[in-house]
């Protein structure tokens, strides 16, 4: 999919004032239960606490099976090559992406050397997006928001960016190409406003492989052995009222996937512009069918998850809208029996990622839009 002239792009998550531009809202209506339980949401005060700082632009975490919590880091670009991306600005290759592994110990870079795109005055920045362990290795999706044509323009040294990348101890090598496979296959061609373009966002560990969603090609992906790719789902484009009047192509643009405990697929989306608040929605994936939204009325929502009691964490970005200027985020969480819980609003500053811990915490990567500033932040409460 491609940002209509003029307007922001609905891929990219900027560092600076407004935060991204990754998603469209699905409009569509809320279940029953859900819909009545979103205008009486319930509020707590949590504990937060710094346990990883000095990140640069920090973004999906997630626990390993070793209970270690790993970081993927987009980095802060570097040199070059460079090319022109989203708004027509120009980012910058550099190694600087990495991930860092959290524990008892403290922190440290696990990985390094990964490829990172990122504007001069580092506004925004593209790289490694989100990170799975897996008994294997570290799985991470390279983001690269753009048409997968202008890729050759980095070189080799950008040969893994729009790529799965697999890494085993210190070492890292592509495993599936996902840049090619969109500008192959365009799986959301036809629909307003699209064409060939590729941000690979989350990844979540699946059978022997691994599903990834795209959040520039509008679908989630799966990634199987010898790196083979096939479509498991498009999300549509909506045509919505423009802020100057008439309409406009809303991209969906998912930015998470997570795995429910009744075994479907879950993904969240961002909203593309014009960034409604409260247009931004869970969909729900099952084997067979269309995806169906599962809960609705957030803003912006750049990733999900499930808590350990099989409860939906759901992590926006921005809380008053991308369009707002204002860097708050916030996380929520839905009950089991439909009703919204905020759970941390205030000390959350473009917030870019949750994982639930078990130890019954949560976890965010918060100013993940910030490089040298980034940091982990370990939410508990009485919940």
């Amino acid at each position: 999919m491609r940002a209509a002239r003029g307007r922001p792009s609905r891929r990219v998550i900027p560092a600076a004032a407004l935060a991204a531009s990754l998603a469209s809202a699905v409009a569509a209506t809320p279940s029953p239960t859900l819909a009545a339980s979103l205008t009486a949401a319930q509020t707590r005060t949590p504990s937060m606490t710094v346990i990883a700082s000095g990140l640069d632009n920090p973004r999906g975490l997630n626990f390993g099976p070793d209970g270690v919590l790993y970081v993927a880091e987009a980095g802060r670009g570097g040199p070059g090559p460079c090319i022109v991306g989203a708004q027509n600005q120009t980012f910058c290759l550099g190694p600087t992406g990495a991930v860092t592994a959290v524990s008892k110990g403290g922190q440290r870079r696990v990985v390094t050397g990964l490829p990172s795109l990122g504007t001069p005055n580092l506004s925004e920045v593209l790289g490694a997006h989100d990170v799975a362990a897996t008994h294997g290795g570290l799985l991470i999706p390279v983001g690269l928001g753009t048409d997968p044509a202008r890729r050759a323009q980095l070189g080799r040294d950008g040969a893994a960016i729009a790529t799965l990348v697999k890494a085993s101890g210190k070492r890292w090598r592509s495993v599936a190409d996902l840049g090619a496979y969109e500008a192959a296959n365009d799986p959301d061609q036809g629909q307003p406003g699209t064409g060939p373009d590729s941000q690979p966002y989350a990844v979540l560990p699946h059978g022997s492989g691994a599903l990834v969603v795209d959040a520039g090609a509008n679908d989630l992906l799966r990634v199987g052995p010898g790196g083979r790719i096939s479509t498991v789902a498009v999300f549509d484009v909506r045509l919505v009222p423009g802020p100057g009047g008439g309409e406009v192509p809303m991209h969906p643009v998912p930015t998470s996937v997570a795995r429910g405990p009744d075994g479907a697929l879950y993904a969240g989306q961002l909203t593309g512009f014009p960034f409604p608040v409260g247009g931004a929605g869970v969909w729900r994936l099952a084997p067979g069918e269309p995806p169906a939204v599962y809960a609705s009325g957030f803003t912006n929502i750049v990733d999900i998850t499930f808590d350990r009691r099989g409860r939906l964490l759901v992590l926006e970005i921005a809380a008053n809208g991308l369009l707002s200027g204002d860097p708050a985020g916030a996380l929520h969480r839905v009950e089991r029996d439909g009703t919204r819980t905020l759970i941390a609003g205030d000390g959350l500053f473009t917030p870019t990622g949750v994982a639930a811990g078990p130890d019954g915490a949560y976890y965010v990567s918060n100013k993940g839009t910030l490089a040298g500033s980034g940091e982990v932040l370990r939410i508990s409460g009485q919940w």
